[in-house]
């Protein structure tokens, strides 16, 4: 049975790699595996060693902490500090997240500063009406 930090960094390590367009047969040609190996780490039926994150993170272009951010420590308080941070794994894990992400990123620097301003402003005009965007 899979451990929960395992199951995460699974979870991490998928994100990562579908954030960035990467089929698993990519990624394990960058590090040395067969793509089965890579299914295995993302599902957190293998455990991922020192050695192996190492090169993951380098084939991703992360830091080996990306795979263990957002695990809540033993004595952390069950429930969030803040909306963002109860929804931050369900909204990167969405499909439309990816879409919108690559395609922000596909935009020269003066569209994306555009847009993000646009963003910005939707968020203050919803908060002003009182909904939260």
């Amino acid at each position: 049975m899979a451990d929960d930090i395992d199951l995460h960094v699974g979870k991490r390590l998928r994100r990562r790699r579908r954030l960035l367009g990467m089929t698993q047969q990519d990624l394990a040609s960058q590090v040395g595996v067969r793509f089965q190996q890579i299914q295995k780490y993302e599902c957190g039926a293998n455990r991922v060693t020192s050695s192996r994150l190492y090169d993951l993170s380098r084939a991703l272009n992360v830091s080996v902490q990306y795979f263990f951010d957002g695990i809540t420590p033993a004595d952390a308080p069950a429930n969030p500090a803040n909306d963002a941070e109860r929804l931050e794994g369900d909204i990167l894990s969405q499909k439309e997240t990816l879409e919108l992400v690559r395609a922000y990123y596909r935009l020269s620097e003066r569209p994306r500063r555009r847009l993000l301003e646009l963003a910005k402003a939707l968020q203050s005009e919803a908060d002003e009406q009182g909904g939260a965007a």
